[in-house]
C-alpha cells in the first residue's frame, strides 16, 4: 500500500511555515519593543489599525474576525484600550449587547505615534529586498490566507 507524499509545493510550503511562525514572532517582538513608550503593545497596535481600518464602528467580534483571532482575546485587549481612554464603547443600533468598539482622539494619537515610529523601522527592514519580492510575496500570503479563511467557513 502507497503512502500519500506531499507534492513538491507542498514540501516547499511545508519547509516555510516553521520560518513564517519565527517570522510573527519577531515582528510583535520589535512591535512590542517600538512601541512600548507609547503604553502600547503589538497586540494593542494591532486592535487600534483595525479599528481606524474600519470604514465604520463595529462590535469585538467584528474586529476579531477581521483579524482572525479569537474574540475573546480581542475582548480582553480592546478593554484595556478602554481603561486607558484610547477607545470607547458606543451602543450599537443592530444588537444591544454587542457595542461599538470607537477610537478616541488619544487612542488615534497613540496610533499616529506607533505609526511614525514604524516608518524608518520598515524602511530599513524593506532595504535590500526588492519591490517585486514583497509584493510577491503578499500575493502568496493572501491566497494562503483565503484558503484557510474558506476552509474554516466550511468546516
Amino acid at each position: 500500500m502507497s503512502h500519500p507524499r506531499r507534492t513538491p509545493t507542498g514540501e516547499t510550503l511545508t519547509s516555510l511555515i516553521p520560518d513564517l511562525f519565527r517570522l510573527n514572532s519577531l515582528l510583535f517582538t520589535a512591535g512590542d519593543r517600538m512601541v512600548a513608550g507609547l503604553g502600547l503593545t503589538s497586540a494593542r497596535w494591532q486592535i487600534l489599525g483595525a479599528v481606524i481600518a474600519a470604514e465604520r464602528a463595529q462590535p469585538v467580534a467584528w474586529l476579531a474576525r477581521d483579524l482572525g483571532a479569537s474574540r475573546q482575546n480581542v475582548q480582553r485587549i480592546v478593554n484595556d484600550l478602554e481603561r486607558d481612554g484610547l477607545v470607547t464603547f458606543e451602543t450599537n443600533p443592530h444588537h444591544r449587547r454587542a457595542q461599538l468598539v470607537v477610537l478616541t482622539d488619544k487612542g488615534r494619537q497613540a496610533f499616529d505615534a506607533a505609526m511614525r515610529l514604524q516608518l524608518p523601522w520598515v524602511n530599513a527592514l524593506a532595504d535590500g529586498v526588492s519591490q517585486k519580492d514583497i509584493e510577491t510575496t503578499s500575493r502568496v500570503v493572501a491566497a494562503l490566507r483565503r484558503k484557510l479563511e474558506s476552509s474554516e467557513a466550511s468546516a
